[in-house]
């Protein structure tokens, strides 16, 4: 079949050059890349996508599904936390996942609590029309409170409706806000009310003063000895629970014993002196240490595949931020090796949502095309306007020119934001760059 790119020059495919092989109409002498530049390299290796919208034939991404290979978590990453493209082309992919691979959870950067609340709706629980006031609920203070997000839970719900035997499940890998602990509380109290209704006094005793502490500000006000004390109770508690194991374990069980895990990694992250820069390194490094711990303990626990959503640094191999000292795709690497596997985004314009350094409010931002000298400057020579390409299967000269730091857009929840000097081969497996992005949709409430 014949696709003409952006340029408007006809792209030619040939499955007999090999998969994912392209080949282009011959150009001018003048136009041919420079010995140096990876430009041709990653044209060869490169892989058109289709469409960036959920929906619809998948052909296109069966490649990306050879590069997953066999891994049991894959992390998918954006290179903005408010970009529409990302989040659409995020569904895409996991559905493809879900379909052709055997996956069945959706895993994000959020807290263990929001994770449970979203888990229980996809799965059956509340109306159907109440998945907008429930995201909003749960995501208003992150970058996810978003249609796009609405329509993935949405889509779950349906997916779980028709095929009740095998069922989509949401997990949250991150820390949890003091004010839903509430909710793990209770949960570890049931359990072992039932089960071992000896000990109950005892956790009552380690939870009371855990349970008075309702919000992150009121926690942060208390003297670093004080909320010390608070995670010294909470691993307490987690200890008694873990000590108490029975026989065979049991999902109740173990879902129990991660609740008091939870409370316990908030407990610990609040215990570090935040108003320190030394602090705030080691309570970022901490964090990403328990995403990965708590992302490889679900695929344990529910025993399937698990796809992961997150900023590109968090599923990366390397960190470009020295208050980032390791990433949560090193500690997923390290845990799993190669059945984790990381994919990174890049663009080259387009716009985003994020807050100001002033203000929470989120509001949309743009930029314009990538300049020389960064990385996506070269990777939108490629004539095509969307692809995907695997890094690690690049000839050595591309190879090393991807090694290579140079400035990257890495936008988070705030603008503006870098510049930030990244290797992307050293970062990822895979990499998707589009040529252009959109602002993310807030949900109006």
């Amino acid at each position: 079949m014949t696709r003409v790119t952006r340029r408007g020059v006809p792209l030619l495919l040939v499955a007999a050059a090999g998969a994912g092989a392209v080949l282009y109409a011959p150009q001018g002498a003048g136009a041919a890349p420079r010995p140096a530049d990876p430009v041709a390299a990653i044209e060869r290796a490169a892989h058109p996508l289709r469409s960036t919208d959920p929906g619809g034939n998948t052909e296109d991404l069966r490649a990306l599904g050879r590069m997953v290979g066999g891994a049991s978590v894959v992390g998918l990453g954006e290179a903005t936390h408010g970009s529409h493209e990302f989040f659409t082309m995020k569904e895409r992919v996991f559905r493809h996942l879900v379909k052709e691979k055997g996956f069945t959870t959706f895993a994000q950067e959020m807290s263990w609590t929001t994770g449970l609340r979203f888990d229980a709706y996809v799965r059956g629980e509340g109306r159907k029309g109440d998945v907008r006031a429930l995201v909003h609920r749960e995501l208003a203070k992150t970058p996810w409170d978003t249609d796009e997000y609405v329509h993935l839970l949405t889509w779950m719900r349906a997916y779980n409706d028709r095929n009740p035997e095998r069922e989509l499940r949401v997990m949250g890998d991150d820390l949890n806000y003091p004010e839903q602990g509430v909710e793990l509380f209770d949960g570890v109290r049931a359990y072992v009310r039932e089960h071992d209704p000896d000990l109950l006094g005892r956790i009552d005793a380690l939870y009371a003063p855990l349970r008075r502490v309702t919000d992150g500000d009121t926690y942060m006000a208390l003297p670093r000895a004080e909320r010390q004390a608070l995670a010294k109770k909470a691993w307490a508690a987690y200890d008694l629970l873990k000590e108490r194991r029975p026989a065979g374990g049991g999902t109740a069980y173990e879902l129990a014993l991660h609740h008091a895990l939870s409370v316990a990694q908030t407990g610990d992250m609040y215990a570090f002196p935040l108003d320190t820069a030394e602090g705030q390194r080691d309570a970022m490094l901490y964090r990403d240490r328990i995403m990965a711990e708590n992302t490889a303990w679900w695929q344990r626990y529910d025993g399937g595949k698990v796809f992961l959503s997150a900023h590109n640094a968090h599923v990366a191999y390397e960190s470009y931020d020295p208050r980032y000292p390791k990433m949560q795709g090193a500690f997923l690497r390290d845990r799993l090796g190669k059945r984790y596997a990381s994919i990174g985004f890049t663009f080259d314009r387009g716009g985003f949502m994020a807050q100001g350094p002033d203000s929470e409010v989120w509001k949309p931002r743009s930029v314009g095309p990538a300049t020389r000298g960064m990385n996506e400057y070269t990777l939108d020579k490629v004539r095509l306007d969307d692809y995907f390409v695997d890094l690690r299967a690049l000839p050595a000269p591309a190879k090393e020119w991807l090694s290579r730091a140079r400035v990257t857009r890495s936008i988070g929840s705030g603008w503006p934001d870098g510049p930030y000097k990244i290797r992307l081969a050293p970062s990822h497996d895979v990499l998707i760059h589009l040529h252009e992005v959109t602002a993310a949709h807030r949900q109006s409430q």
